[in-house]
């Protein structure tokens, strides 16, 4: 059975917290804006998981407007591929507001922008879990300790969690998305059900 690109869990709120599989086409070193001082971060190919949190129920920084300015690109770019099936997604189970596009377009701000605003970076699968309980840290501990993910720079992506990284690699690519999502239902949500396709 083939898992949807884009999975939601429970419906009950417009806050929440989400998990990005984003695959970067090809070798990179990237500065990640002020991270480290501007530190040059080596990226090999591959996929990525990113964890991070939106907990307003509305506004910049509810859940739906926070997804679909991740898969904005600042300028002319083009968005990520998946913007639109979000969009449509989100439209019909009631997230968020029908006007979900950056108004003032995008500035590169959070850690992970820098990497997304790549056109070689493409965001290919989103888990959001809707609901104002803080998740992100204890996801992204799941993934940190799991042996199919490696931290790329301790600290990259979580800049209001000491300790913490909510960037990580995927070993090797062929890691299936079903399998990250049931470590996630099972470990950290205590669920086996209840998702969303």
């Amino acid at each position: 059975m083939e898992i949807p690109s884009i999975i939601i869990i429970d419906n009950a709120s417009q806050a929440g917290t989400y998990v990005l599989r984003i695959r970067l086409k090809k070798d990179t070193t990237l500065q990640f804006g002020r991270f480290k001082k501007g530190k040059l971060i080596s990226l090999p190919a591959g996929d990525y998981v990113y964890v991070g949190s939106a907990l307003s129920e509305k506004g910049a920084t509810s859940l739906a407007r926070r997804l679909i300015r991740h898969a904005t690109r600042s300028g002319n770019k083009p968005p990520h591929t998946i913007r639109e099936e979000m969009m449509t997604r989100f439209a019909e189970c009631d997230l968020g507001p029908r006007d979900l596009l950056p108004k003032r377009g995008k500035t590169l701000h959070w850690n992970v922008d820098f990497l997304l605003d790549l056109q070689s970076a493409e965001i290919k699968n989103i888990l959001a879990i809707r609901s104002p309980e803080r998740l992100e840290n204890r996801i992204a501990k799941c993934l940190e300790r799991d042996p199919r993910t490696e931290i790329i720079e301790p600290g990259l992506g979580a800049n209001d969690a000491p300790g913490s990284t909510h960037l990580l690699r995927l070993r090797t690519n062929n890691i299936s998305w079903a399998s990250l999502m049931t470590l996630i239902a099972e470990k950290v949500l205590n669920q086996t059900n209840n998702i969303e396709g």
